[in-house]
């Protein structure tokens, strides 16, 4: 991180989210509270060295599992009940106040957390190997979880417990998992579940977070061939081939969006991008940031997208279709890494890599 540093006159550097923890360390930390925004470790960067700040009930565990001495970071433990005690020793350690020294955090004249969120965007070649892995567990879980759906028969909260438990047994764990079926799919954006049957139309969305990463995929899956969401999807897909297209190599993420609201319009559904957030960049964050077409005064909208970034679009239409896969932009295209082993994908924009059907139940 001393790139960070010396650009902005060598300050020292806190970061406390756990998204920009996780980048730095590697995925050292995993945060107990799956919900929180903070992180129970914080990195501290100055120019007497690295500390890795926690409580004294992490520090242990952190200590003797992932070795941070060797990674070259000291390791600092406070008592947990003191207030503000790891804000206090990371400014003692920064040697500065914290109002003086950069930050990831949203707020504050030193807060760098634009510049660090693309610049971890690009992902290094190992990130790229834990992201094709953990969206291939991911593909997994789903595909899994599908295919033992009965009919009639299994609940929303069922198919979710499949999921989840897939996930967990490699490590991952569902940061976002939505399961719905039937009416309430086609009414609501997320159906988040109730524990009622599912007759005829499944959605499953999810993303999943394993070493600080994150992969997102949906699946949809009918009884009838002659549902009407099949042929929503397939509509869809002009929408999800324009915005993918788009997300090149060189390109802009405003360009992404002019085409995402160009597809949209393309299909006859002008302006539908309004009704759901869209996606975008993925990585350490579910959505690294989310901007949406015309909005030009982002940070984001200019910035160049770069070979190594992770992209999870999810474009949708009311009445149940959605598209949502996550893929590895690259000199020479894209890479799908969200795979359901035997689940039917489409050739349409294959050079834009493949994404799923709807599936249909035997």
């Amino acid at each position: 991180m001393d790139w960070v540093r010396r650009r902005f006159g060598g300050l020292p550097l806190v970061s406390s989210t756990v998204a920009t923890v996780a980048w730095i360390t590697g995925g050292i930390s995993d945060p107990i509270d799956r919900s929180t925004a903070v992180d129970p470790v914080w990195v501290v960067e100055a120019d007497h060295g690295r500390a890795l700040i926690t409580n004294e009930i992490e520090g242990p565990r952190i200590r003797s599992e992932c070795d941070p001495e060797q990674l070259g970071f000291q390791i600092i433990e406070v008592p947990w009940f003191e207030p503000d005690m790891l804000a206090r020793a990371a400014a003692e350690f920064a040697g500065a106040p914290l109002r003086q020294v950069l930050s990831d955090a949203s707020e504050g004249d030193r807060s760098i957390r634009a510049e660090l969120t693309l610049e971890r965007m690009t992902l290094t070649d190992p990130e790229q190997e834990d992201l094709r892995q953990l969206g291939a567990d991911l593909g997994g879980a789903l595909g899994v979880a599908v295919d033992a759906w009965v009919p009639g028969t299994s609940t929303d909260r069922d198919v979710a417990a499949s999921v989840a438990g897939a996930l967990e047994e490699c490590g991952a764990v569902p940061v976002c998992l939505i399961v719905g079926g039937d009416d309430r799919v086609r009414r609501f954006r997320h159906p988040l579940s109730t524990g009622a049957p599912v007759d005829r139309l499944l959605m499953v969305v999810a993303v999943a977070r394993r070493g600080g990463l994150h992969v997102a995929a949906t699946r949809l899956a009918v009884v009838d061939r002659d549902d009407e969401v099949v042929a929503l999807t397939e509509s869809l897909r002009g929408v999800d081939d324009a915005v993918r297209g788009a997300s090149r190599v060189g390109g802009t993420w405003a360009e992404a969006l002019l085409a995402l609201d160009e597809g949209y319009r393309s299909i006859g559904s002008p302006g539908a991008w309004r009704e759901h957030w869209q996606g975008g960049p993925i990585g350490y964050e579910q959505r690294e940031f989310e901007i949406a077409p015309g909005q030009d005064a982002s940070p984001f909208a200019e910035s160049t997208i770069r070979h190594g970034t992770a992209i999870a679009w999810n474009p949708s239409l009311r009445g149940g279709a959605k598209i949502e896969d996550t893929y590895l932009v690259g000199a020479g295209g894209q890479e799908l890494v969200t795979t359901t082993p035997r689940w039917p994908v489409s050739s349409r924009g294959a050079e834009l890599g493949t994404s799923s059907e709807v599936r249909v139940m035997a």
